[in-house]
């Protein structure tokens, strides 16, 4: 009788691990309060709850320039954009991104550069590359100062009630390496939150080309794109995943990549630092596998584990209309609800959950005024200036806690909710129109239900 319990009670448990509540299935944690997203995993094993531990570490540390007393943890530079991965990702959390007057930028944004070629290609800046660092290592200059000021736009739902949005103006002070140039095109990226990243790693690839082809039937103006890429890890003609512009197949390259670019840090995979023809200082200070493979894997292994917490509110009749709107508005067109992960990871944890991440994992077109130019020019691995990747929606209700402001979107430039809905374009104009029509009951509603994930 006990035996026949047991298993009741296991089924029981399963099953309410697979609602909505919680949207990283048996992995969910419960905590919400201000360290809500730097968790392991629940059922997160003895050893790989080791390797996190040292994966955290090593993404919480200030790197320094070579050579250094800490051979482990020098190699900063020459150039850079940050010390550590925790500068734009503070308590494993988003960025910030804009001020919130006119003034320098946030140091959790970076600023990508490219120079518009012919038939709507792109190359490297010939002075300051592919991103812009602020920073120097002694004995070599930082590349200048990156400021914005806001334009006012304004507008009113149908019901009468104004809105206002403020639309960052990038530029550029004391450029150490000349000007930028009138075809210099400026792509501003703001550090996500890191919680589920080893989720989204697991979904199938079968999954995220299913909505590719549900969106290319619908006939809604929704059609949403792979972006195939080529990988290092895993190969040509991988599907992308992470970044803005779904740029990197895999977490491995992501987290190499981000070192490379914000820190400075080569590795195997990334062994140059990036300075120009003209950065002479920068040339001279070069270092090479600043971080071993070993290291690097145990950071993409913390990055892997990282988890979601549990829904709030969940079930509420506000909360539960708020969700009726969102899918009536076809939100959930592009921020795909839920799948099953896979059972391709080392880590038990992340198979066959099912989770709910809201996310497509495709790249769209989001209209004028989120290009980063007004051409459609290739960006980035395939996507261009136009396309960005579908954030994943969980924990977005817990970013004020956790990083004491609201701000959303590539940029941080929607402060709230309700304004990052107002900025979609492109592939999202209808949801937005559908949006400026909506009661302020249903709006409010659904701004619950975002708060909720």
């Amino acid at each position: 009788m006990m035996k026949y319990l047991s298993l009741i009670l296991f089924i029981f448990a399963q099953n309410a691990l697979s609602s909505e509540e919680f949207p990283a299935g048996s992995g969910t944690t419960s905590d919400f309060s201000v360290q809500a997203f730097s968790h392991p995993m629940s059922g997160t094993s003895s050893k790989d709850r080791r390797d996190f531990t040292v994966g955290n570490s090593f993404f919480q540390t200030t790197w320094v320039s070579s050579p250094a007393s800490t051979p482990l943890r020098d190699g900063l530079g020459p150039n850079f954009n940050a010390v550590s991965c925790t500068s734009c990702h503070f308590k494993d959390g988003r960025g910030r991104g804009l001020p919130d007057t006119d003034g320098k930028t946030d140091m959790s944004l970076l600023l990508r550069l490219r120079v518009k070629g012919e038939n709507n290609t792109t190359t490297l800046h010939p002075n300051y590359g592919g991103q812009f660092n602020p920073f120097g290592v002694a004995g070599v200059p930082g590349e200048g100062e990156s400021h914005v000021y806001f334009e006012t736009i304004t507008g009113e739902f149908q019901d009468g009630e104004k809105y206002e949005l403020k639309k960052p103006i990038y530029y550029f002070k004391n450029l150490n390496f000349g000007e930028m140039g009138e075809n210099t095109i400026l792509s501003p990226r703001v550090g996500p939150q890191m919680i589920g990243l080893g989720l989204l790693e697991n979904i199938n690839e079968s999954d995220i080309l299913a909505n590719a082809d549900e969106q290319a039937k619908s006939g809604d103006g929704i059609s949403g794109r792979v972006n195939r890429v080529y990988s290092l890890v895993t190969g040509p003609f991988a599907i992308g995943r992470f970044g803005w512009k779904a740029g990197k197949a895999s977490l491995l390259e992501q987290n190499a990549a981000a070192y490379n670019g914000d820190i400075g840090i080569t590795s195997y995979l990334f062994p140059d630092e990036e300075c120009t023809y003209v950065q002479t200082d920068c040339q001279r200070f070069k270092t090479p596998d600043d971080i071993s493979p070993e290291l690097l894997e145990k950071v993409t292994t913390y990055t892997k584990l990282l988890a979601v917490p549990k829904r709030r509110d969940f079930g509420t009749p506000q909360v539960f209309r708020g969700e009726k709107v969102f899918k009536a508005i076809n939100c959930i067109a592009c921020h795909t609800a839920s799948y099953t992960t896979g059972n391709n990871s080392n880590l038990d944890v992340l198979n066959n959950q099912k989770i709910y991440p809201y996310t497509d994992l495709l790249v769209h077109d989001m209209g004028d005024d989120l290009a980063d130019d007004k051409g459609n020019h290739i960006n980035e691995e395939g996507a261009t200036t136009r396309e960005w990747r579908t954030p994943p929606l969980w924990g977005l209700g817990l970013v004020k806690i956790v990083n004491t402001h609201t701000r959303l979107m590539h940029d941080g430039r929607a402060r709230n909710f309700s304004e990052a809905i107002l900025w979609h374009g492109g592939e999202g104009q209808k949801s937005k129109e559908a949006y400026l029509k909506l009661s302020k009951a249903d709006r409010d509603s659904l701004i619950e239900f975002l708060g909720s994930l």
